[in-house]
């Protein structure tokens, strides 16, 4: 038998409907703050990512599914999102066109990191991201409107929010930060050695606790922002509380990629084990200008589809049943059902049973599927133009007319 590569998992039955509920909420919400879709393929050049995620980083150094093609082309599976939307928007001219663009995407990204739980090799994001647009008010609007998606899943996160500074204040910064790391740097780790002389600033996110320790007391890009990216990270964290959005300020927090600048920000939770970000994202003004196009400013998020399920499989709450199942416990009654079924298909989910069986079968199935109305027809109940109903979910149960049944549903 094939089995599906490690790594990899088929999205059926549970997985299938709240994957596309995810997506479905996502999207209601993003479209209400003017994004539109966009899809990029799944395979781009290796260099696309090299220059924009960055050698330095984990992605590049180690996790690309990166290969020659047939035509001696130096290619990869997509490790990330933004890079692709990035290179769509210089490719179509956007960058030179001015004005404001707005995209939303969702699809597989792919990573060889060894897989764990809410963490795949094929995964699913879902990303936003704004060309074109410097306001430190549109930073807000996005982490806003991630906290609006993460309220209507019902799923409980800490927001935390950190600047990174510009190109004037975190060359400084670094000079700091490395100074004092390679005065006390006898116990980091072969990683922070490493990323010590490629991007010093990731070393502040080490999960060692050995380095976290040299770490205590290193300094803080927030105590080193210039007035621009000060002025601009007190006016977000102004309009958060304004909105009624709770945050941490985490000055040791910098994401994963090396083409964010300003604004970060992740949603942590801690429903999945250990704490761990759900989605997160921030600034990255830059970007367009590393890949050959015009300077840009721009802003976005990714959340982790896998990860968002996880969390949802826990929770009672969303496992509200949906849908009918109807049935008949006689076969001369499937044509009636049928034509039952038929009309209630135009406003609700249905599921026929062909096969005649006891209730307690048609019952026991309807009930694994997450049906939430059963509905079965028997002689007695026919002929007296009646259909047996019973709510799964509420456990209410009771007789109604066949002739009004829509409206007894």
């Amino acid at each position: 038998m094939i089995n599906a590569l490690r790594g990899m998992k088929d999205l059926l039955e549970n997985d299938g409907k709240l994957y596309k509920f995810i997506i479905d909420t996502c999207e209601a919400v993003v479209k209400n703050y003017g994004y539109e879709f966009c899809e990029t393929p799944k395979l781009e050049e290796t260099a696309l990512f090299k220059r924009s995620v960055g050698q330095s980083s984990d992605i590049v150094g180690k996790e690309m599914y990166q290969f020659i093609d047939k035509g001696g082309n130096d290619v990869c599976l997509r490790p990330e999102g933004t890079a692709g939307v990035v290179r769509a928007f210089i490719e179509n001219k956007f960058d030179r066109a001015g004005g404001v663009k707005r995209y939303f995407y969702h699809g597989s990204m792919f990573r060889y990191e060894r897989p764990q739980r809410g963490r795949l090799r094929e995964f699913h994001q879902f990303g936003v991201e704004c060309f074109g647009e410097a306001s430190v008010y549109e930073d807000a609007s996005v982490i806003l409107m991630l906290n609006e998606i993460l309220n209507r899943l019902k799923i409980k996160t800490t927001l935390k929010i950190n600047s990174l500074g510009d190109s004037q204040c975190m060359p400084a910064y670094k000079e700091k930060l490395v100074k004092f790391v390679e005065n006390n740097k006898e116990n980091l780790c072969d990683d922070c050695l490493r990323r010590l002389d490629t991007n010093p600033i990731r070393i502040l996110d080490c999960k060692s606790q050995s380095c976290q320790n040299i770490l205590k007391d290193a300094p803080l890009i927030t105590q080193n922002l210039n007035q621009i990216c000060n002025d601009d990270f007190n006016k977000l964290q102004e309009i958060l509380r304004a909105n009624g959005v709770e945050f941490q300020i985490d000055p040791k927090l910098v994401r994963g990629l090396d083409y964010y600048c300003k604004t970060a920000f992740e949603f942590i939770s801690d429903d999945i084990g250990s704490q761990s970000a759900v989605a997160g994202g921030g600034r990255y003004d830059k970007l367009c200008e590393y890949l050959d196009g015009k300077p840009t400013p721009a802003v976005g998020w990714a959340m982790g589809i896998e990860r968002i399920m996880e969390i949802l499989k826990q929770k009672e709450s969303q496992n509200t049943r949906q849908g009918i199942y109807i049935c008949a416990l006689n076969p001369n009654l499937i044509d009636e059902i049928y034509k039952i079924a038929q009309t209630l298909r135009k406003r609700y989910i249905t599921e026929i049973s062909y096969e005649a069986k006891s209730p307690n079968k048609h019952l026991n199935i309807a009930d694994k599927k997450g049906f939430e109305i059963f509905l079965c027809l028997g002689d007695d109940e026919f002929s007296q133009g009646q259909i047996w109903y019973k709510n799964l979910q509420t456990k209410d149960e009771k007789r109604i007319s066949i002739a009004n049944l829509e409206g007894e549903i």
